[in-house]
């Protein structure tokens, strides 16, 4: 399952990444927020970060403004390796080298066009494991998480 969030600056890519998600039949639940009346971005990330981090969600996609607030917040907590990206590259690389669960972006940086296909690379790609697996347990290595 997709745990979704967005703050008022990415709430309509989070509704259209709900309409792509439906149409490849991808489960996902909506952590908010639910209108694009302004609020605070780290309320709704963290909100579906624990979901993630409880394992109720297996992986996540984020939405601000430019999709850095989010991910501040999302690699917080436990578990948890939030990538901020801005291109297909980004998304891809993000999950073969990083084994990132979560995608953040910005709707005021990216096109819908490129969110799209960021958001398919994303779940469509798969860690590569070998060298780059002792690399990403350091990522929580200090802290336990």
């Amino acid at each position: 399952m997709i745990a979704l969030a967005s703050d008022h600056a990415g709430f309509d890519y989070k509704e259209k990444t709900k309409e792509l998600l439906k149409k490849l039949l991808i489960e996902f639940k909506d952590f908010g927020t639910f209108s694009k009346e302004s609020t605070d971005y780290p309320d709704w990330a963290h909100l579906a970060s624990e979901a993630i981090s409880k394992k109720e969600c297996g992986q996540g996609i984020f939405i601000c403004g430019s999709g850095i607030g989010v991910s501040i917040v999302a690699n917080k907590h436990t578990g948890v390796r939030a990538a901020a990206c801005e291109s297909v590259t980004a998304a891809a690389l993000s999950r073969k080298h990083n084994n990132a669960n979560v995608l953040c972006f910005g709707e005021r940086l990216v096109g819908w066009g490129v969110a799209e296909d960021m958001i398919i690379a994303f779940l469509y790609t798969a860690f590569e494991g070998g060298r780059h697996e002792k690399r990403v347990e350091k990522i929580h290595l200090l802290t336990g998480r």
